[in-house]
């Protein structure tokens, strides 16, 4: 296993890469090129520098989150081969500086849902929320909501310019059913797994968030049986998933144990982010806890042990954390409370490590 923190790069991060550094077990940097239009080809030289930029801090860049996919793949439109093509390029392209495993997502319109970006708890921090009756805003209304409470930093998946045309991205939607999305999905897969295989890269797809569907959008990455879909429809250990507990545990009723042992046995999870959330009252309203199991509403233990059971060898990271200490900055990616949460997460680890020794 190896410990990771995502990274967004010194134009765009208070979080220098001395000071993810400094986090005992942190091996690597998650990047990625967030100036490059999605669907463009990434270019070789700002590939390079990225590298640089993380290798020169001592952490590895095997990870890259994410390469994020056109609307028009997801649509099926007829231009999604040129984008396809597109895609595959930048993957050669990351091969060729070492990246092992691309983060992606198949979500329409918006990659991530949260309705709150600084919810108070008690104990004085703030967090992540999401309240299902906060999409019952128009979707120009919570888009604005969002992006007037992002702290003056880009949110990945809610760039501005993009959202400025929500309001047409769902129309686009309105006849798209989930077998439609999957039959694009699979077209997708079986065009870039067959490369991915050629140079040593592994796809891992992020789950829905929220795993349900909004603004009648359609989800096909929201649980077991879909993960289950996705492996089979494209059957290569280079297709897989990167395992959100926070994504796919947003809804009650999903087996977070039982789905990552599953998957971890098969080696189809190269990537996975690990954080806790629990759930308010008794509905899928929720906010993203302290890691710590005793503050969420899932078992961190039980997860890390269901990896670590079936053979877990990929990247994980912390994911999201509270703002704690009066910090502030980008809601979810602070410095201190994703650090707690990767000590408690290596913790956990060395003490599975020493249990089976």
């Amino acid at each position: 296993m190896k410990m990771t923190m995502r990274y967004y790069g010194k134009k765009d991060d208070y979080v220098r890469l001395e000071y993810i550094r400094q986090v005992p077990g942190i091996t690597g940097a998650v990047g990625a090129l967030y100036d490059v239009p999605v669907g463009d080809v990434w270019p070789m030289h700002k590939i390079e520098e990225m590298k640089k930029e993380v290798t020169e801090h001592g952490l590895e860049l095997e990870v890259i989150e994410s390469v994020n996919i056109h609307e028009d793949i997801k649509l099926g439109l007829p231009t999604r081969d040129k984008y396809i093509e597109n895609y595959i390029e930048t993957i050669r392209r990351l091969a060729k500086i070492g990246v092992k495993v691309i983060c992606y997502n198949f979500m329409p319109v918006f990659d991530w849902m949260k309705t709150e970006m600084a919810y108070p708890l008690e104990d004085g921090s703030t967090t992540m929320a999401f309240f299902k009756a906060g999409v019952e805003k128009s979707p120009e209304e919570l888009a604005q909501d969002v992006l007037s409470k992002n702290k003056g930093t880009v949110l990945p998946g809610w760039e501005p310019e993009r959202l400025a045309h929500v309001t047409q991205l769902i129309k686009q939607y309105q006849t798209v059913a989930e077998s439609d999305l999957r039959e694009n999905l699979k077209y997708f897969l079986e065009k870039v797994i067959p490369v991915c295989e050629e140079v040593d890269i592994k796809m891992g797809i992020h789950p829905d968030d929220p795993p349900y569907s909004i603004f009648g959008l359609p989800r096909i990455v929201k649980n077991r049986d879909d993960l289950d879909f996705i492996c089979k429809t494209v059957d290569s250990p280079y297709n897989g998933i990167t395992f959100c507990t926070g994504s796919i545990g947003e809804d009650p009723d999903n087996n977070l144990v039982d789905t990552v042992a599953e998957f971890a046995k098969r080696d189809r999870i190269p990537f996975a982010h690990i954080r806790n959330v629990k759930f308010i009252q008794n509905g899928k309203d929720c906010y993203e806890s302290a890691h710590y199991t005793p503050y969420g509403s899932h078992d961190m233990f039980r997860i890390m042990e269901a990896l670590y059971d079936n053979g877990f060898d990929g990247y994980i990271r912390p994911d999201h954390g509270r703002m704690i200490w009066g910090e502030t900055g980008r809601p979810g990616y602070g410095l201190y409370d994703r650090a707690l949460g990767a000590m408690y997460l290596t913790g956990i680890w060395e003490s599975l490590e020493k249990r089976g020794k």
